[in-house]
């Protein structure tokens, strides 16, 4: 017999909403639902777990630490649940493949993945894009099955191939030479990240973050347009940019690869999907 209290999939779905929304109201309409009822079932989910969830403000509903605990809980309850129905119905004979791939190949990858699917109609494909780290990191909670990552050399992966870096600085407006250094990066945990700062603090000079951004594009198009110097793929290079070579003083960057991961029990559409894209990406 279990004995913990079971979790209402009602009780979760109201309260992923109101996390990912940052209102009851809203939230309220998504889960169509009062905005009343989903306060109510929040309040549960609290009285339950003997904790408060979320900071309410007249102004914003923000995260406690439990509460972003219970989040990663609840989305993966939530997909779970759904995975078990769609692989119990006639529907989705074939399984499911969960795939992660970063942003700059998320466009890229579409068409593979449309034809992939077509191939496969009785097959549900589900496809997430976003950073490497939170791919990474969904992936060891086994949220995922098959991973394209930008990776640091170590963790050895299913296949992968070098990925060319390039430092980069606007053609038009340069800011190399400036005093402290601005900076264009991702966010905290970001890949390149770490590189960029280690590299400057090597080297001696003063910098400062002048724009930060999960988007890949906007990184991009914010070095090109002189806010600040840059860690990119060398695929990611504009026309208005320009590469700072060996007599900037910045080393060369040459530990980043475009890893794939898939697991030891991958099912035969999983590898399937799997080599498909080793090929579109030239792995080894």
């Amino acid at each position: 017999m279990n004995r913990y209290p079971m979790f209402s999939p009602q009780q979760l779905l109201s309260f992923v909403a109101v996390c990912e929304t940052g209102s009851f109201t809203r939230a309220g309409e998504r889960v169509f639902l009062s905005q009343s009822t989903v306060s109510q079932q929040v309040r549960k989910l609290e009285e339950m777990l003997g904790k408060a969830l979320l900071e309410r403000t007249s102004h914003q509903v923000q995260l406690t630490e439990e509460g972003e605990r219970l989040l990663h809980y609840a989305r993966r309850i939530i997909a779970l649940n759904g995975e078990a129905h769609d692989a119990l119905s006639s529907q989705w004979q074939d399984g499911i493949v969960r795939l992660g791939v970063p942003e700059d190949f998320a466009a890229a990858t579409t068409g593979l993945l449309a034809e992939f699917s077509r191939m496969h109609p009785q097959l549900r494909l589900d496809v997430t894009s976003g950073l490497s780290h939170e791919l990474s990191s969904a992936w060891q909670r086994e949220e995922l099955d098959i991973i394209l990552i930008k990776q640091i050399k170590g963790n050895k992966p299913n296949a992968a191939r070098p990925e060319p870096m390039l430092w980069l600085d606007s053609a038009d407006f340069p800011v190399f030479e400036r005093d402290p250094l601005p900076l264009v990066l991702f966010p905290l945990n970001g890949l390149y990240r770490e590189t960029i700062c280690q590299s400057l603090d090597a080297m001696g000079r003063s910098w400062c973050i002048s724009y930060s951004s999960a988007s890949l594009a906007a990184l991009v198009a914010a070095s090109a347009a002189g806010l600040g110097i840059t860690l990119l793929p060398a695929s990611c290079r504009l026309p208005e940019h320009r590469i700072l070579g060996r007599e900037s003083g910045l080393p060369s960057i040459d530990n980043i690869e475009l890893a794939l991961f898939y697991r030891p029990n991958a099912t035969a559409a999983q590898l399937a999907l799997a080599e498909k894209l080793r090929q579109f990406c030239h792995l080894n």
